[in-house]
């Protein structure tokens, strides 16, 4: 509450000095120099009066605003504590809490609250605080409607508040039994690297998450140029396929063909597309030269899979699939003509057709 500034205040818009604000409410200057100081404050009745003679609401006079706490509005300001790390806001949770006691939104909220927190000050009180939080969201779950939010992401919080709890195995018993689709293949490959009797138990967990990101990266790449292209942005589009290209060829085997020189072929014919476009036709040129020969190399090999792959340490055998074409070289033809692009179309069919030097 504001009410020794708002005392102070009120009196000086009126022209008043203490004394003759004393000298109005009946009460000695030394009383109004004690609650503008705040060394005392006044009786109930004596606000309510205050308030009456400045023509103000007991509720201006105190400096209160009431807050507004609609589900929503709520929910938003638990949002706002935990991302300005104003820890008053684990205050507010468990007001929230009470208020909205059987709410998913607000005890989903609390609880990552609760996690961030008790994470950043490695307070166990906290973190236990945010695992049964996490429990309890799960009998709510029913009523959520985020969907970046589910049964798999609420056992991905709790496993990392096991880990901060010193609490590993429980957090790879988690995580392992959620990990439909290699979803959580980095995490588990991460905590049992740190774990010194179980770092080669890590290693396929590990190898899978590495081949996911591998696959993420081209989607994410090949998207990305779709849309520079579209925004005849070729000079990002090309700087974005050269660091794809870099980090790609940094995965590749010597005299290991893998599903990589089949995507090497397709993102040099990007490249070689973007060039065009920026007026570089010499590096075009040098760009489908490049491409055709990653796609030889690929169609030449006799088991082009997925475990060629610089980095990945697997026990058995894995396959890519895709719909770029039978051949890697079908890849590239298919990527030329999906540009019709005439320039882009006649330097690819000499360069196919041995018109130029390898």
């Amino acid at each position: 509450m504001m009410l020794a500034e708002n005392i102070r205040m009120f009196r000086k818009n009126r022209g008043l000095t203490q004394e003759q604000l004393a000298e109005v409410l009946g009460v000695t200057s030394g009383a109004v120099y004690k609650w503008e100081a705040k060394l005392s404050v006044p009786e109930l009745s004596m606000i309510i009066e205050m308030a009456d003679f400045f023509d103000a609401s007991v509720d201006a006079l105190l400096g209160y605003t009431m807050k507004d706490n609609r589900l929503s509005v709520t929910i938003k300001r638990l949002k706002e504590y935990r991302l300005n790390k104003e820890h008053i806001g684990l205050e507010e949770a468990e007001k929230a809490l009470k208020r909205y006691p059987h709410t998913f939104e607000v005890v989903h909220e609390s609880a990552v609250m609760y996690r961030v927190f008790g994470i950043e000050r490695h307070e166990e009180s906290l973190l236990r605080r945010a695992l049964d939080l996490l429990d309890e969201s799960f009998t709510l779950l029913p009523q959520n409607t985020d969907p970046s939010i589910s049964e798999l992401t609420l056992y991905g919080e709790m496993a990392d508040v096991h880990l901060m709890l010193n609490e590993s195995e429980k957090a790879v018993e988690l995580l392992k039994l959620q990990n439909a689709g290699g979803h959580y293949n980095d995490r588990i490959g991460f905590v049992l690297a740190n774990n010194q009797n179980l770092t080669e138990e890590a290693v396929p967990f590990l190898s899978m998450a590495l081949l996911q990101s591998i696959t993420a990266i081209m989607r994410i790449i090949e998207g990305y140029v779709t849309v520079y292209c579209g925004r005849d942005d070729y000079h990002s589009a090309e700087a974005l396929l050269q660091w794809g290209i870099g980090l790609i060829l940094e995965l590749t085997q010597p005299k290991k063909a893998s599903f990589l020189e089949k995507i090497l072929g397709r993102f040099h014919v990007l490249l070689a597309f973007t060039q065009i476009k920026t007026y570089s036709d010499n590096k075009a040129l040098a760009s489908l030269k490049k491409a055709r020969s990653f796609a030889l190399c690929y169609d030449d090999s006799t088991c082009p899979d997925m475990s060629n792959i610089r980095f990945v340490n697997l026990l058995d055998r894995v396959s890519a699939y895709d719909d770029l074409g039978n051949t890697a070289l079908d890849s590239v033809n298919h990527a030329v003509s999906d540009f019709a692009n005439e320039k882009l179309s006649s330097m690819w069919k000499m360069i196919s057709g041995g018109n130029l030097s390898e």
